[in-house]
């Protein structure tokens, strides 16, 4: 069975999950953070290569004040208290998104989180924190016009690859999966370029109630899918072969 290189998770429904237990919205965001430190862990230890988690969006600062400081508080608390689970798991940190505009104490935060993992060569967990899809590419276009512009770049010359290479997730591989939880089906702005040829698995369970076992079923109907990237089964099968054959012949 084919097992994923890159999980990306939409994390939603903490709030619903809070108010349909007559909590405020922030209980729910408590519970949605055990919930992440318990998926973090399972991917790191099934050997997963890379794990994102869409932990706020760019549109999420339009949420009441209160709620986003909340928000900004106890992601620097969870960074300081799970550090030390991060290195005990081999697990290396990276956050994408527009890092300038969140609070200093957040800056600091990640850049510690970032500076103590650093040396970790398990699994890398790519946090996007006040992350765009759109801002992600529109940066990228304007880095590779830049290059243009200089002459260290000619316009024929930008295809695929070239813009890749300027986004934000340039250092890892595109998503293979993206789960949403909570019923909700859509992408929210998140990994737009990335996700093009993603499989996508939406789950009716809102994201504090998500566990490792929710986590193993999304993997197990991955590996059931056939991957084609626009090419037809008959070619798939016929590249597979070929491939076990030149194996053979090495061996």
């Amino acid at each position: 069975m084919a097992q994923p290189r890159h999980v990306a998770v939409i994390m939603d429904g903490n709030g619903r999950w809070a108010q349909s237990r007559r909590h405020n919205r922030f209980w729910g965001h408590i519970r949605g953070a055990k919930a992440a430190k318990t998926i973090i862990e399972h991917a790191a230890q099934s050997n997963l290569e890379c794990l994102s988690l869409f932990a706020f969006s760019k549109e999420n600062w339009a949420r009441p004040a209160q709620e986003v400081n909340l928000l900004m508080k106890l992601l620097v608390k969870q960074l300081y208290k799970e550090t030390k689970t991060l290195m005990q798991n081999n697990i290396r940190f990276y956050c994408i998104g527009e890092k300038e505009i969140l609070p200093q104490e957040v800056q600091v935060a990640v850049n510690k989180t970032e500076m103590a993992t650093r040396a970790n060569t398990g699994m890398k967990l790519i946090f996007a924190i006040s992350y765009s899809g759109h801002t992600d590419i529109i940066n990228a276009t304007k880095k590779v016009a830049e290059k243009v512009k200089a002459g260290e770049l000619q316009p024929q010359d930008i295809n695929d690859e070239v813009i890749a290479s300027h986004l934000m997730t340039a250092a890892f591989p595109d998503p293979d999966l993206i789960i949403r939880t909570s019923g909700e089906e859509r992408v929210s702005n998140f990994y737009l370029w990335q996700a093009a040829y993603s499989e996508f698995c939406f789950i009716n369970t809102l994201w504090p109630d998500f566990t490792a076992n929710d986590f193993d079923q999304a993997l197990e109907k991955f590996g059931k899918k056939e991957r084609r990237f626009g090419q037809t089964s008959e070619q798939i099968v016929k590249t597979i072969q070929t491939d076990k054959h030149r194996i053979v012949l090495n061996h």
